[in-house]
């Protein structure tokens, strides 16, 4: 462990917020949670949130890929174990990557677990479609906390079309609500709904005992959620449920700008960035 990471001489180490803290939240203030990638960025965030979540949004995020899909296990876990270095109080969730857990119990024991053991997280997260109940309840009975997901599920989209709000009709908001309760009876501690009209988001929070946390589905939920570099307007382009909070997209654009002008100009390095050797005598 560095310096950096130790507490103090004489003071007690900070205890993590567990699964059991962050649902007992339900109804309470509400559930502060943002996405981490990096253990700068887990250390910068941690003071100020409840729960870190290492989302398999990091594909697209950090290695610029179209969507989640390409996400693999080695990526979650060097993601996770970054994000563990960095935070101290915030309860640390990993995101499981398509193709992870959808074979059944066995198969998603297997790699959660494995993430868990190398990544000293507190929990995972599942996508949970119809039929994902089945899982959630096996991995708990055996020890592993899980966030389930419900709503806009960003893995299905390739097979649904792309990111589209969803419970637009009566027939898929009474789908979306039943995956939240099944979730919630098989053991989550939480769930996220993603990309939902208030009404719905409403619904479900009301029905399910496990503190909901939204990302674009309205304030009716116990919590929130956003990509943290969304809403540090690192790019271009956000959605329509993202506040920008910062522009570090034009921050770094002025500051790699100012550098590329000193270094052209002979302005950097000067003299009190510079080494010299020790003067004889």
């Amino acid at each position: 462990m560095s310096a950096q990471a130790q507490p103090p001489k004489g003071a007690s180490p900070q205890r993590r917020l567990s699964a059991q803290d962050i649902r007992a939240r339900k109804g309470g203030d509400p559930v502060v949670c943002l996405t981490a990638y990096d253990a700068p960025t887990a250390a910068a965030l941690d003071a100020h949130c409840d729960l870190l979540l290492v989302g398999d949004s990091v594909g697209m995020v950090v290695h610029g890929l179209p969507n989640t899909i390409g996400v693999t296990l080695e990526m979650m876990v060097l993601h996770g174990q970054a994000v563990m270095r960095g935070a101290q109080k915030a309860m640390v969730v990993i995101d499981m990557p398509f193709g992870s857990y959808e074979a059944g119990p066995e198969q998603a024991f297997a790699n959660c677990a494995r993430v868990m053991k190398e990544t000293g997280a507190q929990g995972v997260k599942l996508e949970c479609g119809p039929g994902a109940a089945e899982t959630v309840a096996y991995l708990v009975q055996r020890g592993i906390p899980v966030m389930g997901h419900v709503g806009l599920r960003p893995q299905s989209t390739l097979a649904e079309g792309g990111f589209k709000a969803k419970g637009k009709d009566e027939a898929e908001a009474s789908q979306i609500l039943s995956d939240a309760e099944a979730t919630d009876t098989a053991g989550a501690f939480a769930i996220v709904v993603e990309g939902v009209a208030e009404g719905l988001a409403r619904r479900i929070t009301a029905a399910v005992s496990a503190p909901t946390i939204g990302i674009g589905a309205s304030a009716a939920c116990d919590g929130q959620i956003l990509v943290t570099d969304d809403m540090l307007g690192r790019f271009e382009w956000t959605p329509r449920f993202v506040r920008r909070y910062a522009d570090l997209r034009g921050v770094i654009d002025q500051a790699a700008a100012q550098y590329a002008e000193d270094v052209r100009a002979r302005r950097f390095p000067a003299e009190v960035e510079t080494y010299f050797s020790k003067k004889p005598g």
